[in-house]
């Protein structure tokens, strides 16, 4: 076959449709350069003129996380989502494109992904500073922590990860793995682990780790091989410590 359809799901909430769109194969093409050329020419496949689809994209190098969206069923990235591949994978011609359901849906691909950014709040993923001024180096962190603090901080809160949890959903409080990898990421660090009892307390309501299923569909999907599971694990043991030393009043541990 000389040429490919991309089928997208697309339209506004309560009114979605799937609309085909014809294209010639060519070396190195992925889905943001075929959704780039039904913006430059918005003619589907049976030679109908429509709307160009909406959808977003900024650094086209799986780094930003905004090209989230699901490819024949599966959440990607759709700027590493390469045709040729795909086709060889599946043996078909058609690739399917359709937004996220976890998430409100915008319009078209586009769907809004402020939850996740209002969860990095709730367990204050960030380093606390006492000022902006040049206090030199800071301490010392050990090689084998920095290898696991590298890996946390790779997320790019894309989404992935919340689409494909079978507990992140209308009926659960659960927010989802990508923040608990953030409070792993932050309770390892020397100085944000300042912070450490806060952000347990709220990986201890029914919004946080306890309420995980250990599908373990995270690990699987996430773009940038963030090790979830992992950190799931580690703060979900940071959990049941913190309770026996909070239920005795013992000093903070160290995680």
């Amino acid at each position: 076959m000389t040429t490919f359809i991309l089928k997208v799901f697309r339209g506004m909430p309560g009114k979605q449709y799937w609309e085909e769109f014809q294209f010639k194969r060519r070396f190195g093409a992925n889905v943001i350069s075929a959704l780039m050329e039904i913006q430059k020419n918005p003619i589907n496949r049976l030679g109908e003129a429509t709307t160009p689809v909406a959808w977003e994209s900024n650094c086209l190098e799986e780094v930003c996380g905004s090209c989230s969206m699901l490819i024949n069923g599966r959440p990607r990235q759709a700027c590493t989502a390469l045709i040729e591949p795909i086709i060889e994978k599946t043996g078909s011609e058609i690739i399917t494109v359709a937004p996220f359901t976890k998430f409100p849906l915008v319009r078209d691909l586009v769907v809004d992904r402020t939850v996740m950014f209002e969860n990095l709040k709730k367990v204050q993923a960030w380093v606390e500073v006492d000022s902006y001024h040049e206090e030199g180096y800071g301490p010392l962190i050990s090689p084998e922590k920095q290898e696991v603090m590298y890996s946390l901080a790779t997320c790019m809160t894309c989404g992935c990860c919340s689409e494909a949890c079978p507990q992140v959903n209308d009926h659960s409080p659960f927010m989802g793995p990508a923040p608990i990898g953030q409070v792993r990421l932050f309770s390892i660090h020397p100085t944000a682990r300042v912070k450490h009892a806060e952000r347990i307390q709220v990986m201890q309501t029914d919004a946080g780790v306890g309420s995980c299923g250990n599908a373990q569909n995270c690990v699987k999907v996430c773009p940038k091989n963030v090790p979830l599971t992992d950190a799931i694990a580690s703060v979900g043991r940071d959990t049941t410590l913190q309770a026996i030393h909070d239920l005795f009043g013992l000093p903070e541990r160290n995680p």
